[in-house]
Formats: C-alpha cells, structure tokens, sequence
C-alpha cells in the first residue's frame, strides 16, 4: 500500500523577503574581508602570504560544503539543513568578531565558509513551495539580493572597522544573519519527509580533497621561507602528491562520488575545467594586489588608502561582476559561448598588461579591476552555461560541481601565488613589497590568462537559442 505525499505548501512574499534577507546578510559578511585585508594584515601581524590565506579560507569550505549541504537538503529537507547551516555560520561569524589573533580568525572564516551552501539550499525551498513561473522570479530576487548583500559589505565593512573596530565589522553581518534565520524558521513551512534512501555522502572523497587543498595552499603560502629549507618543501609536495592521489583512486571507486571524474572523459567538461580554473587563476591575481596596492603608503609608490576608500574604490568592481551574467547570458544565446568566452578573455588579458604597465593613478586600478570582474563574470557564467547545456540533464549537477571545484582551486592558487608574490618581493628589514613585484604578478596573470585561448579556440560555438 502506497503513500500519497501532500503538495508542498506554498509559501507567500513574506517567506520569500526572509529568504531575501538571508541573501542580502549572508552576502554581507562574506564580503567584508576583501575591502580591509591590508587593516587586517597590520592588525594582526600578517605577512602577504598569510593574507591571501585568509581571503580564501571561506571559499575552499564553501566549495567544500556545498556537495554534502546539496545532498543533505536532497534526504532531510531543504529548511533544516539551511537553518542548521546558518548556525555554524553565526557560529563562525562570532568566532571571527571576537578573534584575538590570526588562527582563531582562520577558524571563524572556516565556519562561516558553510555560508556557500545557503544559496543553493535557498534555492531548493523556492523551487519546492512556488509554481516554476514565480519560482524563476523568487530566484533572481534572491540571487540579486546577494550580489546587494556582497556590495553593502564591501563599502560598510571600511567605515565600521576604522569607526568602530574590525570586531563589529564581522559582528554586525553576524547579528543580521541570525535575525534573518529566525524569520526563515518561522515563516517557511516544514520539510515534507524525504526519500528514505537518499544520496550517500562521499565522506572519504571529501576528507581527501580537503586535504588536498590545504596541503595545496600551505604549500604556495610557506614557498617564499621554504626556499632555505628543501626538504620540508619536499615532505610537503609528497604529502600533496598523496592526497591527491588518493583523492582520484576514491573518486573513480565510489558508487556516488562527490566529484563525478569519469566526467573529465568528455571534450566539453575537461575544457570547461581547464578554462575555469585559468581564467579564475588571471582575475584572482588582481583580486588580491589591487587592494594591496591602495594600501601602499603615498611616499612610496601606492596611495595610502584607507579600508573605506578602498571599499570605495572596488564597488565598481563588484557591480561590473554583477552585471556581467545576463549580459554573458544573453550573448551566449546569440552568438554562442564562444564567441562570449573569447571576448571576456582578450578583455581579461589587456586589462591585466595593462595595469602592469600603468598604475600610477587610481582610476587606472578602479577602471582596470571592473574590466577584470566583468570579464571573468563573461566567461565564467558562460562556461557554466555551456557546460550544463552540453551533458544530459540528470548529469547537470555532476558537471557543474566539477566546474565549481575547478572554479574554487584557481581562485586559490592564484591568490596564494600573488601572496607570495608579495612575500618574496618585500626587502628585508621592510614591511612594503618592491613595485616590480605587482608588476610581475600581472604580468604573470595576464600571461598565464592568454593561454586559455589556446583551448577557446577549440570549443564549439554552443547552441544558440
């Protein structure tokens, strides 16, 4: 005898606002620490290298997360495991506002990373208690509330941290987040119960590939004071080789896997991966000197910048990125993917030469960092379209999950490589990094983004609609 589950309850505006202020909180908080990183690095005591640590601490458990919260969401219900996300996000943001030092600071930004989670899992609820027309709409109400979120962060996150102090600046986002929660676990109704079966999670798969992206990141962190002592760079690339090689052998084994790599066999996914992870490497690069580069005293070469004005400074950056994905939409549709991937990559690379050449005024940064996020905002989105459209529909998940993985590793390595960059570029005896070091590190991006021409070149055109 058979049990015939109930619709799910349709949820009215004032669930959806809930969702919205979760969205406009958690991307809050999640943007804060870019604008004031070089306020944060004096505080503390960071060097370049520790820095660049710190901004993609969120994003490397994010990444992580995200797959299991996917799956959770899939077997107990989307609004228990987002309400149970947001409490290690308060948690995490707590952790942060109160940190005495660096460590306890890294833990609180692991914490919070649960945050990347969220969005999808927003997404579920929609999708579940609103017919597909409103749903759509629901959708990008949210998405566009996070991008808003991601904005108020990076301008409030300076005058809050100077004003008041770098505590109140996770605190405030922090106190949001748990007001928005509440209003969701009031306002949404209750999971309906799920399968009894549902998706098991690849525990093993996901242990490894957190250990391969540590192992990864302390290995690009520590490579500057490692030069003098070989043989713990060689332990640590051991240690790395294993993990990784554990990670593949686990993935290709298990019966469902966190990350699909049988889907690397087809031409479309493994040249949107190596498109995705060049492309971010080149647009991190920027993402972490530029706002160093603010920070460089007047009396040397920078500008002396403030956290504020360089909140300030990267807005147009952020509102550039935003409106960088319908835009790649629409022109994946009619001219195909691309034709949007090469525009947004010959943008990405004379942009990047050019701020190696001329950086002597900040409307160079501000204008040469926009055309940076807008390009990357062009090719990501596109490859992600374009990966999506090119596998059957049931693989659309595994597909995007390794382009997101992918996403998340160039971010990261290009962000420690500019760290330490940085780290071998500063004198000794001397807190500021020489010129030619940012110099070199675009350069290197810009060099390092060319190349992704070479596999654009063989990509189909993609449907157009």
């Amino acid at each position: 005898m058979t049990t015939t589950l109930a619709p799910p309850a349709r949820i009215g505006n004032a669930a959806v606002g809930a969702l919205g202020l979760l969205a406009v909180a958690t991307g809050a908080l999640e943007s804060v620490v870019t604008p004031t990183l070089p306020l944060l690095q004096r505080e503390l005591g960071m060097s370049p290298a520790e820095g660049a640590l710190l901004s993609i601490t969120l994003l490397i458990t994010g990444a992580l997360i995200t797959p299991v919260a996917g799956k959770f969401g899939d077997r107990y219900g989307g609004k228990r495991v987002l309400v149970r996300l947001m409490a290690v996000v308060s948690a995490g943001g707590l952790v942060s506002a109160l940190a005495p030092n660096l460590p306890v600071l890294l833990l609180g930004q692991i914490l919070q990373g649960a945050m990347v989670g969220a969005l999808p899992l927003s997404f579920i609820l929609v999708r579940e208690h609103l017919p597909a027309g409103e749903s759509k709409v629901a959708i990008g109400v949210v998405s566009g509330l996070f991008v808003g979120g991601g904005m108020a962060g990076t301008l409030s996150a300076g005058p809050v941290a100077e004003q008041l102090s770098r505590h109140w600046m996770f605190a405030l986002p922090t106190i949001a987040v748990i007001g928005s929660t509440l209003l969701v676990n009031r306002l949404m109704p209750q999971d309906r119960p799920g399968p009894s079966d549902g998706a098991r999670v690849d525990w093993p798969g996901l242990a490894l590939l957190s250990g391969t992206l540590v192992t990864l990141m302390l290995v690009l962190a520590l490579a500057p004071d490692l030069g003098a002592q070989p043989l713990v760079l060689g332990a640590l690339l051991v240690v790395l080789a294993a993990f990784a090689t554990g990670w593949v052998a686990v993935e290709r084994r298990a019966a469902s896997p966190m990350v699909d790599l049988r889907m690397l066999r087809r031409p479309a996914v493994w040249k949107a991966c190596v498109l995705t992870f060049v492309i971010c490497v080149g647009t991190s690069v920027p993402v972490y000197l530029v706002p160093q580069l603010f920070a460089v005293s007047a009396d040397d070469y920078g500008f002396g910048a403030s956290a504020t004005a360089i909140g300030f400074f990267l807005l147009p950056g952020a509102v550039a990125a935003s409106l960088a994905g319908p835009i790649s939409g629409i022109g994946a549709r009619r001219f195909g993917s691309r034709a949007v991937v090469t525009t947004g990559t010959v943008l990405m690379v004379a942009a990047l030469f050019a701020l190696a050449a001329v950086h002597s005024e900040v409307w160079h940064l501000v204008i040469g960092k926009a055309l940076i996020a807008f390009a990357n905002g062009l090719c990501v989105t596109a490859m992600v379209t374009s990966t999506a459209t090119s596998v059957d529909q049931g693989d659309t998940g595994i597909a995007t999950s390794l382009v997101l993985v992918t996403r998340v590793i160039g971010f990261a390595v290009g962000v420690q490589f500019s760290g330490a960059i940085l780290t071998a570029g500063t004198p000794s005896g001397s807190d500021v990094p020489a010129e030619s070091a940012f110099v070199t590190g675009f350069v290197i991006a810009g060099a390092v983004a060319a190349l992704s021409l070479l596999v654009v070149r063989t990509l189909s055109k993609g449907v157009k609609e």
